[in-house]
């Protein structure tokens, strides 16, 4: 393993597609922005530029889809339009293909933003967010338009299946009475929506990362006296553990989980941001967090586990303008002689099983 010295992160909004295929992420500099397309399922990655007649705004968001395309979110004007970016190989030089999908109209204090890649690598969906409530909008890979209202005001977003039809949303109850607890939406039944997440009565219990093969979930709660990250396994009547090793002085976020590990939740990798800049390796079965330097110009906060247990980070810096670092979880240490207490607990079962169950609004 091969780890690059500490170096500030780059902070440009990078997404890779769900299969590990294809990235995105504005490049550029100033308010000179394009969108730009990295292939990484080749031998060795690279980028190609979209750019378009005018400059990108720094606010747009971009997706990499499985088939190479890059969708593009924009502010234009009173609207959010959605559009498909694609290079067209012309006889004269690469061009910049777009197709437009369809537009959502900015009322006032609707946040629109685009959720994580799909799993199914081609649909793609975007959260709007008003006083009114929530929707979810299909923005690609179907016909353009809501596929759920939500009560609430919602955050989030985090898939827990492969086809793309179960959605989990961190919701605000309607009025702000009560606490924020994440949500299933079943967006193959019009947005019927389950709870997923019930730790405590009065806490915070936000969902940030899934694992469709194994059941592994990575929650954030209050439910042990403070934010604390946790873990659970979707379907288990077992409560969410709080590992003391998880308790890092700095803002912890898990941005990337180990995919193929079947009914093996402990067993997979778990990469961790850790304060702006630092990279941290973990799973559910250690004791411990292997705390690494991160790659110089590392992509904010990005990175795809393989399921041999290989993550890969995506960097650029002037010398390597697209770069993919690769490294391995190490070896667990042997436990000690003496045990350790036992990790906190969440006061009471987490009803995981209830996320594909009766739905409640």
């Amino acid at each position: 393993m091969t780890v690059c010295a500490i170096d500030v992160t780059t902070t440009a909004p990078f997404t890779i597609a769900a299969d590990g295929s294809y990235a995105a992420r504005l490049a550029g500099d100033g308010e000179a922005l394009y969108a730009e397309r990295w292939t990484l399922a080749g031998a060795e990655a690279y980028a190609v530029p979209l750019p378009l007649a005018q400059p990108e705004e720094a606010d747009s968001e971009v997706l990499a889809l499985a088939d190479g395309r890059v969708l593009i979110h924009r502010r234009v004007a009173e609207r959010h339009a959605f559009a498909l970016l694609y290079p067209t190989g012309a006889a004269a030089g690469p061009r910049t293909g777009e197709l437009q999908l369809g537009s959502v109209e900015a009322e006032e204090g609707l946040r629109v933003r685009l959720l994580p890649p799909c799993p199914d690598g081609l649909g793609a969906f975007a959260l709007a967010v008003g006083d009114a409530g929530t929707t979810v909008w299909q923005v690609a890979g179907g016909a353009f338009g809501e596929v759920a209202r939500i009560p609430g005001r919602c955050s989030g977003g985090v898939w827990l299946d492969r086809a793309g039809r179960m959605l989990a949303l961190d919701r605000e109850p309607e009025g702000g009475a009560g606490a924020v607890k994440a949500v299933a939406v079943d967006l193959g039944r019009g947005g019927e929506v389950s709870p997923l997440l019930q730790i405590a009565e009065a806490s915070e219990d936000r969902l940030l990362l899934a694992d469709a093969d194994s059941g592994l979930l990575l929650i954030r709660s209050d439910a042990p006296g403070e934010p604390r990250l946790g873990w659970g396994v979707l379907g288990s009547t077992r409560p969410v553990r709080f590992p003391e090793c998880l308790r890092l002085e700095e803002e912890t976020t898990p941005f990337a989980v180990q995919p193929g590990q079947a009914l093996m939740p402990e067993t997979c990798g778990v990469a961790l941001r850790v304060g702006e800049a630092g990279l941290a390796l973990w799973r559910p079965a250690d004791r411990h967090v292997f705390r690494l330097g991160s790659p110089a110009g590392w992509l904010g906060g990005t990175g795809l586990w393989t399921p041999e247990g290989r993550l890969h980070l995506p960097y650029a810096t002037p010398e390597a303008p697209c770069g993919i670092l690769g490294m391995s979880l190490p070896p667990a240490p042997p436990p000690p002689i003496r045990l350790d207490p036992p990790a906190a607990a969440a006061p009471r079962p987490v009803p995981l099983q209830q996320a594909l169950g009766v739905p409640t609004r």
